[in-house]
């Protein structure tokens, strides 16, 4: 299989599919110093100079204290090779770190949104690209109907709050067995951050269902990445799809059918 081919075919393919990247875009590649971003902000230098579109690309990365090693030779990398990039260290994600070693990852997220924000402000960009893969697509989905009761995954493209800037995913039709084989294959140095080595997590746990599962079922996440794409409302639970004029969740009737089953 010729990866860059694959890899380069199935991110247009996202692109083309959700309108991601419009003539003029300016789009700012958020390096996590992992190998998705890498893969994709190399895959987007490529495409454009293929692409039908006019569009410009950049990348940064916003150093919170939590890499495992120095981000210093993704720098030297990218600077090599002509890269516009920009490091930003944000000094309210280290001072929680010293006042509040054990945040959660809500409050850590929250933190980099906003220096996300400002950094892509001073870079004249108005399009945010992150390098999540068909795996965060398919483990999300997992997470959020297992876990939070909703039918719902990551949002390909979806705006910023304020509707100042778009943002994109274009590897959610891209496997991490293609952006492992092509990082690896570009040279680039991987900077592992300490939250991707954490143990005992909702997300690991999902990870090593997949792997169990995909040893009998390897098309395991091109099915669900399918099903995501292929709703059919009128055969889940929700009454808003039947015709019916009902709330979601009635408030009376579900107690009282409660209580008639108890007393069976």
């Amino acid at each position: 299989m010729d990866i860059e081919k694959t890899l380069l075919r199935k991110t247009g393919e996202a692109i083309g599919r959700f309108e991601m990247i419009r003539d003029g875009d300016r789009v700012a590649v958020a390096l996590s110093g992992g190998k998705d971003s890498v893969t994709l902000l190399e895959a987007l230098l490529l495409l454009a100079k293929r692409a039908p579109v006019r569009f410009t690309v950049c990348a940064f990365t916003i150093e919170q204290g939590k890499f495992l090693r120095p981000i210093e030779p993704l720098g030297e990398w990218l600077r090599s090779r002509g890269i516009d990039w920009t490091c930003y260290h944000d000094k309210p994600s280290f001072r929680l770190l010293d006042e509040q070693p054990d945040h959660g990852c809500d409050l850590c997220s929250r933190y980099r949104r906003r220096a996300v924000y400002e950094v892509v402000t001073g870079l004249g960009a108005n399009v945010i690209a992150f390098g999540h893969t068909a795996d965060d697509f398919c483990e999300s989905f997992l997470r959020n109907a297992m876990f939070t009761g909703r039918l719902s995954a990551l949002p390909p493209v979806t705006m910023s709050g304020d509707n100042q800037f778009r943002l994109i995913r274009p590897l959610c039709f891209v496997t991490e067995e293609i952006t492992t084989a092509y990082a690896a294959s570009l040279g680039a140095p991987v900077i592992p951050c300490g939250c991707s080595q954490k143990t005992g997590t909702v997300r690991r746990q999902i990870r090593d269902l997949f792997a169990g599962i995909e040893k009998e079922h390897p098309n395991l996440r091109q099915s669900l990445l399918a099903a995501m794409g292929n709703l059919q409302p009128d055969r889940l639970l929700d009454p808003r799809y039947h015709g019916m004029d009902l709330p979601a969740t009635p408030p009376v009737l579900f107690p009282v059918l409660n209580d008639l089953v108890t007393k069976l």
